[in-house]
């Protein structure tokens, strides 16, 4: 697949260079990472043609995962193969990996610090904008008929009021999605859906157990007394997100909101809320997140553990399947499959947004619950309306935040 008669070696090396220097200043979220790819591979080294990086793009997009992230992936297999693939991937995330480590650092090391406090006073109201704003920029191109939207909201109501295991949402909504739009869907398949079709969701198991009666402890800075036994947890469950990341990267946000603050612990909500704003102020990939929270249980060695977990599906899918994928792209079964898990990620992360919006607005008095409502609607206004980049967003929050100090203490 390789377009170039460079030399192994100097297609590494090009790889390497190009894609540390954009997992560097890759601000701006997977849109601007994807759009500097194609100018620095297509537009600049014409490593390969615009076709090519059209029928890459839509793979990645059909995949679960961080799809700026796979398009890297893919950008390396096309001009290096194998090797290719694993040193650019590799490479966007190193640079986003170690600035998200220090800032976790930083986080946990000053968190009784007064100003910190009212720095993520103000951008914990941004986040919320930035999820809602999100939410409606998927509903709109995911969402394209009233099934969809019934979709989403049963996915909503499961999500918040029976507190289903996400991963499991998406799988029972990915069949209906098969049942509802595959090539053999059943006749008069609208007034069947409104009649039954959500039965099997709502009688879906919820998950069990009481949840986290309290919140792990931060570990030290190696964490090598934690790993042992938090390794494998980690692991095996960034290796379940990184599979199921359907929609971009925030949908993060709803596979770890539930298990890592309200069943596991690891995280309490603040907590959860401020990573994903570093994971938004870093450059790179927002599911780096999960290195914030690799972090806080287990220290570099945990943040070392479920970045790897989050990203090895990405790694396979790309490099493992990529013929394959091509022609799967427009299978009517895989399209099926994801007409009915898109409209449930939007209600998803609406209901993640209900406890993480409770946290930003609820906490504090009256006074205070109000002007954190006030930046959201601002911050909202500027993402959609105004088309404002996030991590400037989140800046702007933060700068509001240590303004409004005094009236925290």
């Amino acid at each position: 697949m390789a377009v170039s008669d460079s030399s192994l070696s100097t297609s590494l090396w090009e790889l390497s260079r190009l894609f540390l220097k954009l997992g560097a200043i890759g601000f701006g979220g997977p849109q601007a990472h994807i759009a500097m790819i194609n100018d620095e591979a297509v537009q600049r080294r014409q490593w390969f043609s615009q076709d090519a990086f059209s029928d890459g793009l839509a793979i990645c997009e059909m995949l679960p995962g961080p799809a700026s992230t796979q398009m890297g992936i893919y950008t390396g297999y096309v001009r290096a193969g194998q090797l290719g693939a694993l040193v650019a991937g590799l490479s966007f995330i190193a640079p986003a990996f170690v600035i998200v480590v220090g800032l976790s650092w930083a986080y946990f090391q000053f968190q009784q610090v007064p100003q910190l406090s009212a720095l993520f006073f103000g951008v914990s109201p941004v986040m919320i904008s930035i999820i809602l704003g999100f939410c409606w920029k998927l509903g709109r191109k995911s969402i394209k008929d009233g099934v969809g939207i019934a979709l989403a909201i049963a996915a909503l109501l499961v999500a918040s009021v029976l507190k289903l295991n996400t991963l499991l949402l998406f799988l029972i909504a990915g069949l209906l999605g098969l049942w509802l739009y595959g090539p053999k869907r059943p006749k008069n398949w609208p007034a069947k859906l409104l009649r039954g079709a959500f039965v099997p969701v709502l009688l879906g198991t919820a998950a069990t157990g009481n949840g986290a009666t309290s919140t792990v402890a931060v570990s030290g800075f190696w964490g090598s007394d934690r790993i042992a036994a938090y390794g494998w947890p980690l692991l095996s469950f960034f290796l379940q997100v990184g599979a199921f990341i359907f929609g971009g990267g925030l949908v993060i946000i709803t596979l770890l909101e539930f298990e890592v603050v309200q069943k596991l612990g690891w995280l309490s909500t603040a907590e959860f809320l401020n990573g994903v704003a570093i994971g938004q102020l870093s450059p790179g990939p927002v599911v780096l997140t999960a290195a914030f929270v690799g972090y806080k249980v287990a220290g570099l060695l945990g943040a070392m553990v479920a970045t790897m977990g989050i990203f090895t599906p990405s790694f396979i899918f790309i490099m493992a399947a990529a013929p394959l994928l091509l022609k799967l792209r427009q299978n009517p079964w895989v399209q099926g499959f994801l007409k009915g898990v898109k409209p449930a990620v939007v209600g998803a992360i609406a209901a993640a947004a209900i406890p993480l919006g409770q946290s930003a607005y609820g906490e504090g008095s009256v006074l205070t619950g109000m002007i954190a409502v006030g930046i959201s609607l601002v911050a909202l206004v500027a993402l959609i309306r105004f088309r404002q980049p996030t991590w400037l967003l989140v800046l702007a929050g933060a700068v509001i935040g240590i303004a409004c100090s005094p009236l925290l203490a």
